[in-house]
C-alpha cells in the first residue's frame, strides 16, 4: 500500500503546486487516513516539497481501527501536550523553505487560520478547497474490498438479528444488540448510529431509537452500516413483525421497492446523479407519495458515510465507474410508519455486469 499511498500523496502535491501552494496541509480526518493510511485523533499531514510528515500527538495504530500508517512516511509526534499539530505542521513548512502553503479552509476554524497566519507570517496561505475529496470520489479495488467486507459483516450482523424473537423488544434494545453483532463480527464500529423504528416510527429517515416495544402487526425498519478498515457502507431493511402483512403495508411496500429499484437499475457510468434521484421518486410521485419524501435519494459511501455524490433532485455532475453509494428511497406515513430499503452498490459498466450489489439480505417482504 506504500506506493498507492505515495501516488495519492504526488497527486495532491501537483494540485497544490496548480494552486499556488509549495505544500500542503491536510486536517481533515478523512484526508488524513486516505494519504497516510492512518488518522490519529487531531493528526494533520503535511505534504512537503520534497518530504511528507505526519504530525500527531500520539503514535498512529494505538486505537482499534484507526488504521496504520505507511511506513514510508515519517511521523512526528509532538513533544508538548495540547500543540496543535497544524501549527506545528505550518512552522515545518516554513522551516523547510516553503513562501506557501495550501490548506483546507472548509475544515479549518477561523482561530485554527488565524494560529497559522501568526506562528508563520512569511508564510502565505493558500486554499487547497475539495481537492482530496474529488481523488476520494472514485474507489481502487482495495477500498472497494474494504467496503465489500463491511458490507458482508452488516448483511450478517441483521440475518442474525431477524432469527431472534423480536416482539416485545424495544427500539433502543435492538439497535445495541446490531451494533455488538457488527463488532462481533469483525466492524471497527458502527458506521453511524443504528436506526431501528417500530410501528409509527418505521420508516422515518434517521429515527433515533426510543423505549417503545415491537408489537404484532407492526413495520420494523432497520438501517444499520458497518466500518471496516475506516471504510462505511450502510443497509436498510423493512419487515412485518409476526403475522401476514396487511393490505395497505404491502402496497405501501411494493411502492418503495419499485422506486429503489428504479434508483437501483439508473446507476450507470455517465448518468447524472439528478437523474438516478428522479428515477426513484418518480415512482413514488406517481403513486401518490410526493409528500414528505428524503431530500436525497442516496449518496456516496467511502471512509465517510456520506460523501459525495449526492443523488438528489439539484445534484451536479455524472457517476463514474468505481463510485460506491447508496441507493435508499423510503416513505413515511406520520402516525402508520412507513418503509425504507436501502442498499450500497459500486457503479459499474454493462459489460461488466452492471451495478455491483453489496448489501445482499433479502429485499422480500418478511413476516418475522
Amino acid at each position: 500500500m506504500s506506493e498507492v499511498y505515495a501516488v495519492r500523496r504526488e497527486r495532491v502535491r501537483e494540485r497544490s503546486a496548480a494552486g499556488g501552494g509549495a505544500a500542503a496541509l491536510i486536517s481533515r480526518p478523512a484526508n488524513v487516513r486516505y494519504l497516510a493510511g492512518a488518522a490519529p485523533r487531531g493528526a494533520v499531514l503535511l505534504v512537503g516539497t520534497d518530504e511528507d510528515v505526519l504530525l500527531c500527538g500520539r503514535p498512529p495504530g494505538d486505537l482499534p481501527g484507526e488504521g496504520r500508517a505507511d511506513e514510508a512516511l515519517r511521523t512526528r509526534l509532538l513533544p508538548a501536550p495540547g500543540a496543535d499539530p497544524a501549527v506545528a505542521g505550518a512552522e515545518l513548512a516554513a522551516a523547510g523553505g516553503a513562501e506557501s502553503l495550501a490548506v483546507e479552509e472548509h475544515h479549518l476554524t477561523v482561530a485554527r487560520h488565524r494560529a497559522l497566519g501568526s506562528v508563520a507570517p512569511g508564510l502565505r496561505l493558500v486554499d487547497l478547497g475539495g481537492a482530496v475529496e474529488q481523488l476520494r470520489f472514485v474507489k481502487d479495488e482495495e477500498e472497494i474490498s474494504c467496503l465489500r467486507v463491511a458490507a458482508e459483516i452488516a448483511d450478517q450482523a441483521l440475518g442474525e438479528l431477524l432469527e431472534s424473537i423480536l416482539v416485545g423488544r424495544t427500539e433502543r434494545h435492538l439497535a445495541l444488540e446490531l451494533e455488538r453483532r457488527l463488532v462481533d463480527h469483525g466492524a471497527d464500529g458502527p458506521a453511524f448510529s443504528t436506526s431501528v423504528g417500530t410501528g409509527p416510527n418505521s420508516g422515518k429517515g434517521g429515527h433515533r431509537p426510543t423505549d417503545r416495544r415491537v408489537e404484532e402487526g407492526d413495520f420494523l425498519s432497520v438501517c444499520l452500516g458497518a466500518s471496516y478498515r475506516g471504510y462505511c457502507c450502510e443497509i436498510g431493511r423493512t419487515f412485518v413483525i409476526g403475522t401476514s402483512p396487511a393490505d395497505w403495508q404491502i402496497e405501501l411496500y411494493d411502492v418503495v421497492f419499485a422506486a429503489q429499484r428504479a434508483g437501483r437499475e439508473a446507476l450507470v457510468p455517465g448518468a447524472a446523479c439528478r437523474d438516478v434521484d428522479r428515477a426513484a421518486r418518480h415512482v413514488l410521485d406517481s403513486a401518490g407519495y410526493s409528500e414528505g419524501l428524503a431530500p436525497l435519494t442516496g449518496h456516496g459511501v467511502g471512509l465517510e458515510i456520506d460523501e459525495d455524490p449526492q443523488l438528489a433532485p439539484s445534484a451536479m455532475g455524472k457517476l463514474d465507474a468505481c463510485v460506491p453509494v447508496t441507493v435508499e428511497p423510503g416513505v413515511h406515513l406520520p402516525g402508520r410508519g412507513g418503509v425504507r430499503i436501502d442498499d450500497t452498490l459500486v457503479v459499474r459498466p454493462e459489460a461488466d455486469g452492471g451495478p455491483e450489489l453489496l448489501t445482499i439480505t433479502t429485499k422480500e417482504l418478511l413476516a418475522l
